[in-house]
Parts: C-alpha cells; structure tokens; sequence
C-alpha cells in the first residue's frame, strides 16, 4: 500500500452497474431515436445496443445493417457502465421507441406545420428527434403528465443540442399539445393527470 496521499486523488470506480431511471431512459430513448432518423440500423439493434450493450463485430457474420461499432472502436466501451433497468423502464422505452416509430408520419406533419415560419432545413436534426419523442410519450404514456414531458425534453435538448433548441421546442411543442388536446389523443389517467 502506498503512502502517497494523491495515490486516492482519483478513486477508480468499484461499480459495474448503475441503476436505471425514467430520465435516464428517456436519454438513452433519444439515443436510439437519434441513431436509427436515417432508417440506416434497425430499431430493433439500436434498441440492444443502447439499452443492454448488445454489440455485433464481426463484419463476416453479421449483416451490415446490424453492426453499430466496429472493432477499432471497442476500447471506448471500457468506460462505459452497464445498466441495471427496471422492467416498468423496458416497458416505457419501447413504447416511446416504437410510438414514435408508428407515429414517425403524423408527428412529422404536426412538427411541420407548427414550424412554417422556420426554415425547415436550419431546423436541428436533434430537435426534430427530441419533438417526436415528446409527441410519442404524449400520446402513449397515459401515466406521465404533460408537463414532465415538456420538462424532460427540454432539458434534453439543452444537453445535447444547440443554445435555443429549448425555447424553439418549448414553442413548438405547446401549439403540438393544443391540438393533440382537440383532438382528443393526449389521454392521461391517475389521480393529478387529468386537467
């Protein structure tokens, strides 16, 4: 044992698991989503690889279409802590996965029409990701309040996107809920859902 007393300044991590939340879900749904906007890798692969690092290497084997990372890019992977998630976390990940999948056409017109004054092609990638979800868990997550979807994905486009991709979501996304609400395809249940 060593008596240099910055031998512990940096503590190697003892934990090969963390635990899953909803947020972190939501964040590793927006992985996939983001992953999978050209139609390059399937759903199904994004899903494994994000959510259970499921990975595929071997080119000989494995179709194109299946691999995610290639062998000169594993050693990234050593950081990487695996996740422990709760089933109830499963369930709303695929459901917001493959909503938004479903629901791809749909939310893409309402995101459309709610942008005419931008030009569409200065629009984010990411934020365009970050709004399908959103209209995804709007539509398929009877248990989670309008307001924490509207919270969670702004927050996320404040991590990964650009400076204004909040407040240009945060807009978007109200004229979104207003008409979803007419509509009558936000449906929320449980006690402190319903307005």
């Amino acid at each position: 044992m060593s008596n240099n007393p910055n031998d512990n300044d940096f503590p190697v991590s003892r934990n090969t698991t963390i635990k899953g939340s909803r947020h972190l879900a939501r964040e590793k749904v927006l992985q996939v989503l983001a992953a999978t906007v050209s139609d390059e890798i399937s759903l199904d692969v994004a899903f494994n690889h994000v959510f259970f690092r499921q990975i595929t290497f071997d080119a000989k084997e494995t179709p194109a279409d299946s691999r995610i990372l290639h062998p000169d890019v594993v050693h990234e992977l050593d950081s990487d802590v695996a996740i422990q998630w709760s089933e109830e976390d499963i369930e709303y990940a695929r459901a917001v996965i493959w909503g938004a999948r479903d629901q791809r056409e749909t939310s893409t017109e309402l995101i459309d029409r709610y942008s005419k004054n931008w030009d569409l092609e200065r629009i984010a990638l990411l934020d365009r990701v970050l709004m399908r979800l959103a209209v995804a868990e709007l539509t398929v997550c009877a248990d989670i309040p309008v307001k924490v979807t509207i919270n969670e994905v702004i927050e996320l486009a404040k991590r990964y996107s650009t400076d204004k991709s909040g407040t240009f979501i945060n807009g978007i996304l109200d004229a979104v809920i207003e008409e979803l609400q007419k509509e009558h395809r936000i449906n929320k249940t449980g006690r402190g859902l319903v307005d």
